[in-house]
């Protein structure tokens, strides 16, 4: 079974380091920090897997790269597309915000929106490279594209001094399960809250099936994690015991994301205050001295609604 281990994202870590930010961490109070992913390259930590699956293969196909997106998958993988000099072609549903296609426009990516949620963009794009042979560099659930997404966690873990529990948003799990990884080396690895909108339980929904199963997609975190099935890869690492999955409503999304703002000024899309949701709201209470990373994860967001949604 193709699994992801901590050497696999040590590895990312020394391929990609000259192509991603080591973004920084803010102790906003003692003992709980923010890891602010949202500063990444292209305003998400996506950059750091989509890097990885590009370099690791090496000579890219004539036909550049593909990948379908909520938004910031594609802005990422555009960026780095952009970069490294291949020609990308991204496939993002009705959902997308405005702001996010802009973006593709911007990074001159070649864009085309169907479909009414992730999984028929996903379609169209894998139908998309069997014509053309692009490299396909899916959202969450490759290896790569996982062990890239890991190295969030190794540097959560060097600029904290360790932490014991990390709250981290989903939607397909490749961050989730990337940072699972990535902080299981050496000492005692952190516990990870993998946090969900209650109208996009992936992972929840899988746990208790015990497999990956489909759910109904909505919310105002739809456009970023809108996946409507949790990565098969993602699911193996996520299941394990050192993971617990919760469940915010929407209101908590949306509150957690203008306190980010009007308490630190943090500009947050919806899906990068997810976590942030699951402590202001209660969902998850840390233990007296227990010591919390929260991982601020996106800032593709259109600055106006920050105060008024």
């Amino acid at each position: 079974m193709t699994t992801v281990v901590h050497e696999d994202v040590l590895a990312a870590a020394a391929r990609t380091g000259g192509h991603v930010l080591r973004t920084p961490v803010l102790e906003i109070s003692p003992g709980l920090w923010f890891k602010l992913e949202l500063l990444q390259h292209s305003g998400s930590f996506k950059v750091r897997g989509a890097f990885n699956r590009i370099l690791a293969v090496g000579d890219v196909p004539a036909g550049g790269v593909i990948a379908a997106s909520g938004g910031n998958h594609g802005l990422a993988v555009a960026f780095a597309a952009r970069a490294l000099g291949v020609r990308a072609e991204i496939f993002v549903p009705e959902v997308t915000s405005p702001v996010k296609v802009a973006g593709l426009r911007a990074l001159g990516a070649h864009i085309t929106q169907t479909g009414a949620i992730y999984a028929e963009a996903a379609e169209a794009a894998a139908k998309r490279a069997a014509e053309t042979g692009a490299l396909q560099v899916h959202a969450y659930d490759q290896p790569e594209v996982v062990a890239g997404q890991g190295t969030t966690g190794l540097e959560i873990m060097e600029q904290t001094g360790g932490v014991d529990t990390v709250l981290v948003a989903v939607g397909g799990g490749g961050f989730a399960a990337g940072i699972t990884v990535g902080t299981s080396g050496g000492g005692s690895a952190p516990r990870i809250v993998a946090v969900e909108p209650e109208r996009i339980p992936t992972l929840h929904a899988a746990r208790e099936a015990g497999k990956p199963v489909p759910v109904q997609v909505g919310g105002v975190a739809a456009d970023a994690l809108g996946a409507s099935v949790i990565g098969g890869l993602a699911f193996e690492i996520l299941r394990g015991p050192r993971v617990d999955s919760v469940l915010v409503s929407d209101e908590a999304i949306v509150a957690a994301r203008r306190t980010l703002w009007e308490r630190h000024r943090v500009a947050s899309e919806h899906a990068g205050a997810a976590a942030y949701a699951a402590l202001l709201s209660g969902v998850y209470r840390p233990e007296p001295g227990e010591r919390v990373a929260v991982v601020v994860c996106g800032s593709n967001t259109d600055p106006t609604t920050l105060t008024t949604d």
